[in-house]
C-alpha cells in the first residue's frame, strides 16, 4: 500500500505551484491505473450494478468531505470517473495523490 495514504490533505498556501512532471509521473506509480492528461489525474471503474457504484460514490465523497479535497465524478450505471486537481493553484499538488491512494485503498473494481 502507498505511503501515501498515511498522510493527509493540507491547505495550500497562495503562490503554492504545481507539482512538476517529474513529480507528477513519479507519484503515479503510487497509485495504480490513475492516468495524467495535462490538466487533471484520473481513473474510471466499472461495477456489476448501479448500487455497486452508488456505493464506490458514496465512499470517495466521504474521503473527499474528511480530506477537504473534492474530485470532479461522473457516473453511470455500473461506471464512474474520479479525476483530481488542486483548483486553489491551477494544476496539481499532493493532495489529489493522497485522495486517490486513499481511493485506491477501499479495493474497488
Amino acid at each position: 500500500m502507498s505511503m501515501l495514504t498515511e498522510m493527509k490533505c493540507r491547505p495550500l498556501p497562495a503562490g503554492t505551484l504545481s507539482l512538476t512532471r517529474a513529480r507528477i509521473d513519479a507519484l503515479l506509480k503510487e497509485v495504480p491505473g490513475w492516468t495524467y492528461d495535462g490538466k487533471a489525474i484520473a481513473k474510471n471503474w466499472s461495477f456489476k450494478n448501479y448500487h455497486q457504484t452508488m456505493a464506490f460514490v458514496n465512499a470517495v465523497a466521504w474521503i473527499a468531505h474528511r480530506e477537504d479535497h473534492h474530485p470532479d465524478m461522473s457516473l453511470g450505471y455500473n461506471r464512474c470517473r474520479v479525476e483530481f486537481s488542486t483548483h486553489s493553484i491551477d494544476g496539481i499538488s499532493e493532495n489529489d495523490f493522497i485522495c486517490a491512494a486513499m481511493i485506491e485503498a477501499l479495493g474497488a473494481g
